[in-house]
């Protein structure tokens, strides 16, 4: 080919050199090399790692003394996540009599953080103190990396403070270390000091800063952010939108999110998707299904993320026949390779009363990947709807499988237990869950247990229970306590738990009204008078329930005593009628029993 004036190209000497480095030809080598020099290749760029698994030595000296040769094969190691391979040419090289560079550590990190090898990182550190490479800006920022990546924040922050002529890179490296590792407040301190050091701040500090306001559910901080990505010209990026919109989600402010979406001209799918999730976590499903509606007419793919965004909101309105048609739409663009999104319509099925089809699904030959949320979905769904046999069933064939059930796994067996009135099983569950799988009890499943003693009639002892908890029990707990008070007529523990109630919820209305509700039952009418004074003083009101139908595609929703329905005169009629149908039938059947 060369005897033809006709040059190789970069993928020809490629597949040549590895042949020579593979029999081990130095000879054939040396004469391609020279023509790779003559063309201004570097022959270490393209070879593969595995082209020098024949013994360093027989590879020419020229090669083996090269810190280059070195360092690309460990970085070709890293890339192609052959790590320990990594940590093994560097001892090869070190017995080479190769010393190692700057950029020969920052591979070797980039390893041992991508394989959380703490202790190959500090052996990697102390190889950086006692050599020349301590000054390095390249060696500093990659150690920072390191102990940030491996939660080692004391460590980091001393290498921050150490690091000479610290840019912009490296600041951002520290700020968005104390987010990762949970210290908001931390990370916009050091922002602050970042500014007052005269030292400008780019695209990354300004992703890490709204990260942190969001964390900290702070509206006026991230008003104050807003302002300085618009004086800085950072608004222009979609990231930062999608950021800022995210972020007046998590601080409670929908309107100033829906205001800087709609500034959005570039909108992309993650755009569409942190509005809708933002909706959502705010109990706007009605927005968020406005928004779900525009984003296909405006011909945006729909991806995993929006499908298992957009399914709490149709789970929240009974939208059966939309959860049927996402999970077509999920299928026909591959979507259910996802676990996350097989799962998602597993739970989404189950919310809207299908438990054939969530069953369907879960047994599905597509659905391989069952993890312990899988199953914790089926479980939970068993244990909603009633079938509390299928829900032990499905708990025992979980612990079969070897999967180690979790604290939501655990509270929808509680969840059943509670409502088939096991006492005994749920005793078992919630020992089960300490002694056996080191799951410490949350409010929740301390909430599950006073209910099921409590309506067993065994008050004294969820009081006890209450009591014996590891941290101050809240309004979740106190609650149920409440409930079964009412329910077996004992005053005096119910005294007791409305004082805890009405101080942790002092304008929950509900508390005083089944207080009240339990002094009538007990024929203290005074008492009565007092709490019904109580609450029209303070103007306090118990919330009405709201509920939703779909009914051929278009939502309904309904409060209680509503008279807004457009058909509201034609639906209390009908109500009536069955009233008054339920009352002759119930006469019937007491004239029979008599």
């Amino acid at each position: 080919m060369v005897k033809k004036s006709m040059y190789p190209d970069e993928n020809a000497y490629c597949v040549v050199l590895r042949s020579c480095l593979k029999l081990c030809d130095v000879k054939n080598w040396e004469k391609i090399h020279v023509h790779v020099t003559k063309l201004g290749f570097d022959c270490f760029d393209f070879v593969n790692i595995d082209d020098y698994s024949c013994n360093a030595r027989n590879v020419p000296e020229k090669m083996t003394s090269a810190i280059e040769f070195w360092n690309s094969l460990i970085f070709e190691a890293c890339k192609g996540c052959e790590f320990r391979e990594s940590f093994r040419l560097f001892e090869r090289m070190k017995m080479e009599g190769v010393r190692p560079d700057s950029i020969t550590i920052v591979n070797l990190l980039r390893a041992s953080y991508d394989t959380m090898s703490l202790n190959v990182g500090r052996m990697v550190h102390c190889l950086v103190c006692v050599s020349n490479l301590s000054e390095d800006l390249a060696v500093n920022t990659a150690l920072l990396t390191f102990h940030s990546k491996m939660g080692c924040l004391e460590v980091a922050r001393l290498l921050f403070d150490r690091t000479p002529g610290k840019d912009c890179v490296v600041w951002n490296l520290m700020i968005s270390a104390y987010l990762q590792n949970g210290f908001p407040v931390e990370s916009l301190r050091l922002l602050l000091v970042m500014v007052r050091s005269g030292v400008r701040t780019d695209l990354f500090t300004a992703l890490a800063a709204i990260s942190s306001i969001a964390d900290l559910n702070s509206i006026e901080r991230g008003t104050e952010m807003h302002g300085h990505v618009i004086r800085n010209g950072l608004d222009y990026q979609v990231s930062v939108h999608n950021s800022l919109i995210d972020m007046y989600c998590k601080c409670g402010g929908l309107e100033s999110a829906r205001k800087v979406f709609d500034l959005v001209t570039n909108k992309t799918t993650v755009s569409w998707s942190s509005m809708i999730k933002g909706s959502l976590s705010l109990e706007q499903f009605s927005e968020a299904l406005s928004l779900f509606s525009e984003m296909k007419l405006d011909g945006y793919r729909i991806d995993f993320i929006t499908v298992i965004n957009i399914l709490p909101a149709f789970v929240s309105i009974g939208a059966l026949e939309q959860v049927k048609y996402l999970y077509g739409y999920s299928v026909k663009c591959g979507l259910t390779s996802f676990p996350s999104v097989n799962t998602a319509f597993l739970a989404s099925y189950a919310k809207c009363g299908c438990i054939d089809m969530a069953q369907k699904l879960f047994e599905e030959d597509q659905f391989t990947h069952k993890d312990v949320i899988a199953w914790n979905s089926m479980i939970g769904a068993y244990s909603k709807h009633g079938n509390w046999l299928q829900c032990y069933k499905m708990y025992a064939q979980l612990k079969l499988m070897n999967l180690k059930p979790n604290q939501v796994t655990f509270l929808s067996v509680l969840t059943a237990c509670v409502n088939s009135g096991s006492v005994k099983e749920g005793w078992d569950c919630f020992k089960e869950m300490t002694e056996r799988y080191g799951c410490q009890p949350k409010e929740e499943h301390y909430a599950c247990m006073v209910d099921l003693l409590g309506r067993a009639g065994r008050i004294r002892e969820a009081l006890q229970l209450i009591n014996s908890m590891h941290f101050k029990p809240d309004a979740r707990v106190w609650g149920p306590l409440l409930s079964a008070c009412k329910l077996h007529s004992d005053i005096e523990v119910a005294e007791l738990a409305a004082e805890k109630l009405i101080t942790m919820e002092p304008k929950n209305a509900g508390n005083y009204i089944l207080l009240s509700n339990i002094y009538a039952a007990a024929g203290k009418w005074d008492e009565v008078g007092k709490m019904r004074v109580f609450l029209r003083d303070r103007g306090l009101k118990k919330t009405p329930g709201c509920s939703w139908l779909d009914i051929n595609g278009k939502n309904h929703e309904f409060r209680v005593a509503d008279q807004f329905h457009p058909q509201s005169d034609d639906i209390y009629t009908i109500l009536r009628s069955l009233e008054l149908e339920t009352k002759i039938i119930m006469g019937r059947e007491t004239l029979i029993n008599d």
